[in-house]
Order: structure tokens, then sequence, then C-alpha cells
């Protein structure tokens, strides 16, 4: 059935009231938080997968690393062609690619014979990462009336928790059974099969509209501060989410499983913050206040990750405080972001911001990780804690200057 087939986007990015379409149902709200999740399972597969490609491939742990830099780099440096060819081919053209090239990728995964076709494959899925929040938002837009978009942005962006979690667990017992290849594969083809559903659900895109002389060519001012913005939050989260395992492990005196939970913990308050804090954003004059917010609760969440060093304990707060916000503030400037973008720009702007975020999740880790091996894992989470607190910095003259003030 295609009950739920939304409108064009171009004619609802025109409106900046509360208007809109009716709204699609659930099913569409399911196809965006599983595109999300696909968006990056090359990702997430190689992560729960590592012990096993190094083993099998004969690739050693830096090559593993490279992978994230590859997928990252790739995102960060095509995100600005894709919100272009989103805004311009439309986002049923673009989600379908995304999830076709998904299932490329994981194809190439399970069948890399090394180290070249295994980094040619992730490098590949840096296309769809690229096209995922484009093409989502301008989705929202077009399916979903004005009140409902922060609730379902959360939900969507929630997708790639989902996905991780999705990794990690049903795919691990799966890889028990057949082997990783075989898990990998089974990814690939549940990819294949939501493309097809894409294709089905969703209406033919719109024709591009023509650029008259007042169209807008450059983002403004709000969507290159939520770039900087996305940057450095982009590089506090990378770095927790790549040594918050280790830290448990080598520092904490954790068990491996136990190490890993902190995680699923990080994972799950991501899911719940993500989903709660762009409901708050919903409300009128909340959403332009809510990124300062979060980032100044981040930094909270780094300085109990380095007190966790004397109160082992506080590690666990800090997992779910990291959740809580700086993984959901990533959700929140999507908020914004749509509420912001120029008519025909959603796309655009949105992948401006992407590509902020993805370029702190490439070079976070790596500047981390040196700062540690020098002096620690405590400096090492003040570097986060910076980061957080530079990133809340920038976002401060988005929040409203007095009571009241009306949204954009």
């Amino acid at each position: 059935m295609r009950a739920n087939r939304v409108r064009g986007s171009e004619a609802v990015e025109a409106g900046s009231g509360t208007t809109g379409p009716p709204g699609a149902g659930p099913a569409v709200v399911v196809l965006l938080t599983s595109a999300m999740a696909f968006s990056m399972m090359q990702l997430f597969v190689i992560g729960a997968f590592g012990p096993r490609l190094v083993g099998e491939l004969r690739i050693s742990t830096t090559v593993l690393g490279l992978t994230t830099t590859a997928g990252f780099g790739a995102a960060a440096l095509l995100s600005p062609l894709a919100g272009r060819l989103v805004d311009r081919a439309g986002p049923r053209r673009c989600l379908v690619a995304l999830l076709v090239l998904t299932a490329v990728s994981l194809g190439l995964i399970g069948a890399a014979p090394g180290t070249v076709v295994l980094l040619l494959a992730v490098a590949l899925g840096g296309v769809p990462q690229a096209l995922a929040n484009p093409a989502t938002n301008k989705v929202i837009l077009a399916a979903f009336p004005a009140e409902r978009r922060p609730g379902v942005t959360g939900l969507k962006q929630s997708g790639v928790q989902c996905g991780a979690f999705v990794a990690g667990l049903p795919l691990s017992l799966l890889a028990a059974g057949v082997g990783w290849r075989g898990a990998v594969w089974a990814a690939a083809g549940a990819a294949a099969v939501a493309a097809l559903w894409a294709a089905r659900a969703l209406p033919s895109d719109p024709a591009a509209p023509a650029r008259g002389p007042g169209a807008a060519s450059s983002p403004h001012g709000v969507t290159r501060r939520l770039a900087c913005f996305s940057l450095l939050l982009g590089c506090g989260i990378a770095s927790v989410n790549t040594y918050l395992a280790l830290f448990g492990s080598q520092r904490l005196g954790l068990t491996p499983t136990t190490a890993a939970a902190l995680v699923a913990v990080l994972g799950v308050a991501g899911i719940a913050g993500r989903v709660g804090w762009s409901r708050v954003a919903g409300r009128p004059g909340r959403a332009e206040a809510l990124p300062a917010l979060l980032a100044a609760g981040a930094v909270g969440a780094a300085l109990l990750l380095a007190a966790a060093l004397w109160l082992h304990p506080l590690v666990w707060l800090a997992a779910v405080a990291v959740g809580s916000f700086a993984v959901s503030a990533n959700a929140v400037s999507m908020v914004v972001v749509m509420r912001r973008a120029a008519p025909g720009r959603t796309g655009q702007d949105s992948a401006l911001v992407s590509a902020g975020f993805f370029a702190g999740f490439a070079v976070g880790p790596p500047l981390f990780g040196a700062l540690a091996s020098a002096a620690g894992y405590g400096t090492g989470w003040l570097l986060a804690a910076a980061e957080f607190a530079m990133a809340a910095v920038v976002a401060v003259p988005l929040m409203p200057r007095r009571a009241g003030a009306r949204d954009a």
C-alpha cells in the first residue's frame, strides 16, 4: 500500500508556519529510522567484527582504525555535494540510492580479501552517510506538519544508535553461526530490501525548481555556526565512542564484556536523549537554546570521565551523561536546521552541518589518542571537555536574546 506517500518537498519547505501535510504514518518514520541506521552500518559491522577481521584478513589494528577515518573523511568531503544533489534530484531518489550503495558497500566488505578492498568499501559507504541527513530531513519537511517534525527528527536520528545495537548484538549472534561474512551479507540483503521499500513507499520526486534571482546561493550564519558547533561536538563524541571501552578495561579494571557494556549504556542513553530532547526542541523558543545547554552538559560528562580515574563507578554516570547530552545535541541541531533553512536549501544546509560532524569524527580520535598516549586518559578527557565547552560557546549566539523570542 502507498497510503503513507508524502507530498512534494519544495512546496512544504517554502512555508514557515505550522501548516503542512496531515502527516505520514508510522511506516514512514520506521523507514527514515532504518535509513539512518543503514547509512553507517558499514562502520558498525567493522567495529563489531574487528577482532575477526584482524585475524582472518591479517590486517593490523592501525589499518582497522583507518577504516573510521576513511568512512567519515569521505562523508565529510562528499556532504556538500550530496546536499546539492538531494535538493536537485529529490529525497526519494537519494534515499533509494543511499540504501542501494549501503548494500553494495556491505557486500564488498563481506567479500573483501584484504586491506585495499576493505578500505574502498568503507570509503564507498561514506556516500550513504553524506546523503542520510539531507534526504531524511527533506522527507520530514514534506511528510509531516511542523508540530510533529521535531519528534520525528529525534526518532529518525536515533536510528544511528539502533544500527550500532543491531551490529553489536543480532549480527554478532548471527556471525557465531554463519561466520562474519555471512552476517555482513545478511545486512547487505536487508539494505537491498529497504531500498525496494523506499522506492514503493515514497512518491516520485517533484521537478527541480528553477533557481530565480532571489534563490539562496550560500548558507546563512546559523548554518555555518551549527557546522562549527557540530565539528567540535563530533570531535568529543568520537573520542568517547572510540576510547570509552578501552579506558574502562585498561584503567578501571573492567572485564572486556563489562567495558563493552559501557558503550551499550551510552547508546541506549543516546536513543532516549535524541527522542526526548528533540521533542523539547519542538516547543516555541526552545530549539535554538538547546545546543549550547546540551554541550554544557556534555562538558560535565567529560569531567565525570576524568573523575572516574579516582572514583570508578562514576564512569557509568558519565556514559549516561554523554548519551543524554552530547549525542542528543546532534539531533537537536538538525531540528534547528530544518527550522532555519531557506526554501530549497534544506538538503544543502543539512549536509553542511553533517559535514562538520563527520569531520569531527575523523579528526577527534587521533587527537585524543595522541594526547592520551603522551599524558594519560585524564588529560584526554579534559581535551574532550574543552571541545564540548568550545561547542557550547559557539552555540550561545543561537539562544533567544529575550524571553518569548520568536522562532525564526
